[in-house]
């Protein structure tokens, strides 16, 4: 297991990862973090354990519309699948009978 430090709101956190994962957790640490700022760039007062929930919940919205588009994504895939097997069905019967052809021209 790894050990990395990650900065959060100017405070420094050691956090334990697999091995060859720290780039990633760095990553998602820096994503924490561009919440936390433009939470702050908002103003007002804010305690720190009220700043990480709001960057958490602003993480989580995000997270909950990827979901919702995927969803969608995936739908529309599934509708132009249809399709796309229709055509596959199609150049099936047409490879066959291209074969079929091709064996009445080799033996009449």
């Amino acid at each position: 297991m790894a050990l990395v430090t990650v900065t959060i709101n100017g405070y420094p956190h050691s956090v334990g990862c697999e091995a060859g994962q720290e780039p990633h957790l760095l990553a998602m640490a820096s994503e924490v973090e561009q919440r936390v700022h433009s939470i702050k760039a908002l103003g007002g007062q804010t305690g720190e354990s009220r700043l990480l929930i709001l960057a958490a919940l602003m993480l989580a919205d995000e997270v909950h519309d990827l979901r919702e588009e995927l969803v969608a994504a995936k739908a529309t895939q599934g509708a132009t699948r249809a399709p796309d097997a229709k055509l596959q069905r199609r150049l099936t019967k047409l490879a066959v009978r291209a074969e079929e052809i091709a064996l009445d021209l080799e033996h009449p």
